[in-house]
């Protein structure tokens, strides 16, 4: 095995692939204001199958504290408002022909401490995945040590540990983020 077998650039991928699951998985916390990727979880019942509320419905934020859900077929309505209802979001929506729309209540302190309490475990996760591809990167390495030098195994350690290190302090910087807006009153 030689040296250019390592490939930093797919270890730092899929370390930032578990970032941008965090992201997705953060969007999907709510903070007390209306966004329309709160909804991205909500699966509906439709035409016998489970589909993502955005394939059915558009979905709008036409005031800091409302959401609006535009069903395209009026059959559906009644499975949207169910999803809606069903999906723990903790909103209830108002339902007005084809629309839905989904008043935003205040989160109250106890609410708040819950839900920075899973954002750190959405937080925790995404360090194991980064920890997980530091480890197939670190194995990568010893598995070559018979075709590279001593100075080079600590090299192309020091590069992934590098890589982990900067993953691991982005995640820990989003969480911040988010924590500090889910905390803002």
């Amino acid at each position: 095995m030689s040296d250019e077998e390592i490939d930093l650039d797919d270890l730092e991928k899929r370390m930032h692939g578990a970032l941008t699951a965090l992201k997705h998985d953060f969007a999907s916390l709510r903070t007390g204001r209306a966004s329309a990727s709160m909804l991205d979880a909500v699966v509906v019942d439709a035409y016998g199958a489970a589909m993502p509320i955005n394939q059915v419905a558009t979905i709008n934020v036409p005031e800091p504290r409302m959401v609006s859900v535009s069903v395209w077929d009026k059959g559906l309505v009644n499975a949207v408002d169910k999803a809606i209802r069903q999906s723990g979001l903790g909103l209830n929506p108002v339902v007005d022909g084809t629309t839905l729309r989904l008043p935003i209540p205040e989160l109250n302190e106890e609410r708040r401490i819950e839900l920075t309490k899973l954002a750190g475990q959405y937080a925790e996760q995404s360090r194991i995945a980064v920890r997980n591809v530091r480890k197939d990167g670190m194995d990568q390495v010893k598995r070559a040590k018979d075709s590279m030098s001593e100075d080079d195994q600590k090299m192309w350690s020091d590069e992934i540990q590098e890589l982990t290190d900067k993953a691991i302090k982005d995640i820990d910087k989003a969480l911040d983020v988010k924590q500090a807006e889910i905390m803002q009153v």
